[in-house]
């Protein structure tokens, strides 16, 4: 991410979970400004987004079923890097496995900080073109519950608009994405 890093000064780790996909930490700090308290961090590895766009212009999407909202929403292909991995590759592992297409033309639309008051993930969004459909897909992983959904842009933007549940990564890289969707 090319932004300034201004670290502050651990005084004293409280509280640390290891989970399955990221990990929570609770820290004593002291912030560059020298202000001190307790601060809760999701620490995460980050994931990679796709705006996938099929040669008739349509958008790939998927309906998943989230637990934490405790329903679905529609929203881009995407996934969790893997350590060490680039987002490029982990993308396209994700567009493959969730959607059951795959692209030949990669562009890389920008990253951005998800939710920056309590987490460092960062998003690495991709515009995917010229995809083509999978004869025989990868196994979706046995916690997904996705229906992949093609819709136009015009009929993405009036879902968004009509309060349609669709998440904020899929919002930001579909602005991202615009300028180049005919």
């Amino acid at each position: 991410m090319p932004l300034g890093r201004e670290l502050p000064q651990l005084l004293k780790q409280c509280l640390f979970y290891k989970g399955r996909k990221f990990n929570f930490e609770v820290n004593r700090l002291r912030l560059p400004n020298k202000a001190e308290g307790d601060w809760e961090c999701i620490r995460h590895p980050g994931g990679a987004l796709a705006v996938p766009v099929t040669a008739e212009g349509k958008l790939v999407l998927v309906r998943q079923y989230r637990f934490a909202i405790q329903g679905r929403i529609l929203e881009f292909p995407a996934g969790t890097l893997e350590l060490n991995e680039d987002p490029l590759e982990t993308i396209q592992r994700e567009i493959e496995e969730e959607t059951g297409y795959t692209s030949q033309k990669w562009d890389k639309l920008g990253e951005f900080f998800l939710a920056p008051g309590y987490s460092d993930e960062i998003i690495y969004a991709f515009l995917a073109r010229d995809l083509e459909k999978l004869e025989n897909p990868p196994q979706q992983d046995a916690d997904e519950d996705i229906e992949t959904v093609l819709m136009t842009p015009e009929e993405f933007e009036q879902a968004i608009l009509q309060g349609e549940a669709v998440d904020a990564k899929s919002i930001s890289s579909f602005m991202l994405a615009r300028p180049f969707l005919v």
